[in-house]
C-alpha cells in the first residue's frame, strides 16, 4: 500500500541520552499500525518528532511524500497529521460540546473568533462525532466531570474535528476500565474503516495492540527491535525478553 508516513534513520538525543537511534518505519495509508515497547524505549519521543514538537538530529520524516521533519506543530497539523496524549488535554470547565466547537482549526486563531457565534454546521459536526464516540448524551456536561476514559473519548472526538488523515494515538486505553476496552477498540477500527483515518498507535497493553493493529513495531532502548504482523511479534523471543526484562 502507498505509505502515508515514512520515518527514515531518525535519531534524537537529549544531552548524552539517545532517545531514538536510527529508527526507520513505514505507515501505509488506510492502515492501523502499532508501536510498542517497554517504558523508556523511545516511543513518545518518536511521536513528538513526527508531529513537530522537537526537530530530529538526523534522519527524514515524510508525510504523503513531503518532508516534515523541520516543520512546526501547527504546520504539520494543517497537513492532516495530529496526535493525542497519554494525559488528556481538554477544557474541564467547558461543556463537551464547547470543547468540540473550539477544536475547529479556524476557531483557534484568537479569542474573538473563539467566542463568536458558532456556525450550525460546526455544531452538527461536533454532535455527530460525540454520538460516534458515545458521548452525545453528555454533550452539555462539563468535560471535567467526565470519567478518565470518557475524557479520552472526548479528546479523540476533538481530534476528529480536524478531519485528520493520520492520527497518532498515545496509549488510548491507558486508565480506561477494562470492561470498556473492547468497545474502544471497536470505535478505533470504525474511525479507520468508516472515516478513512490512518492510525498509528502506541500501546502498552499487548492484548489491545494484537487485536487492533495490522502491523507492529517494537522499540527498546531507543532502537527498533522487531516488526511484523501481530501474531509474529507476540511470539518473538526478543520482544518477550524486552517486556520481561531479560
Amino acid at each position: 500500500m502507498t505509505p502515508i508516513l515514512e520515518v527514515q534513520g531518525v535519531t534524537k538525543a537529549f544531552g548524552g541520552v539517545i532517545a531514538n537511534d536510527n529508527i526507520s518505519l513505514t505507515v501505509p495509508k488506510g492502515s492501523i499500525v502499532g508501536l510498542m515497547g517497554p517504558n523508556g524505549s523511545g516511543k513518545t519521543t518518536l511521536f513528538n518528532s513526527i508531529v513537530g514538537y522537537h526537530p530530529v538530529d538526523r534522519g527524514s520524516i515524510t508525510f504523503e511524500g513531503r518532508e516534515i521533519s523541520r516543520l512546526r506543530v501547527p504546520e504539520i497539523a494543517r497537513l492532516g497529521l495530529l496526535r493525542t496524549f497519554q494525559q488528556t488535554r481538554i477544557y474541564g470547565m467547558m461543556s463537551c460540546l464547547e470543547n468540540m466547537q473550539i477544536s475547529v482549526p479556524d476557531t483557534r486563531d484568537g479569542l474573538r473568533t473563539m467566542f463568536s457565534k458558532v456556525p450550525p454546521a460546526v455544531t452538527q459536526q461536533a454532535e455527530g462525532l460525540l454520538e460516534f464516540v458515545g458521548l452525545y448524551a453528555k454533550r452539555h456536561l462539563r468535560a471535567g466531570e467526565l470519567s478518565f476514559g470518557q475524557r479520552k473519548l472526548l479528546e479523540l472526538a476533538m481530534a476528529l474535528m480536524h478531519e485528520p488523515k493520520l492520527l497518532l494515538l498515545d496509549e488510548p486505553t491507558a486508565g480506561i476500565n477494562p470492561v470498556l476496552i473492547n468497545s474502544l477498540i471497536d470505535r478505533l477500527k470504525r474511525i479507520n474503516a468508516d472515516l478513512g483515518v490512518t492510525l498509528f498507535v502506541i500501546e502498552h497493553n499487548i492484548r489491545v495492540i494484537m487485536k487492533l493493529a495490522e502491523h507492529v513495531y517494537c522499540l527498546t532502548h531507543g532502537q527498533l527491535l522487531a516488526d511484523g504482523p501481530p501474531d509474529e511479534i507476540q511470539t518473538d523471543q526478543r520482544v518477550i525478553d524486552a517486556y520481561l526484562g531479560a
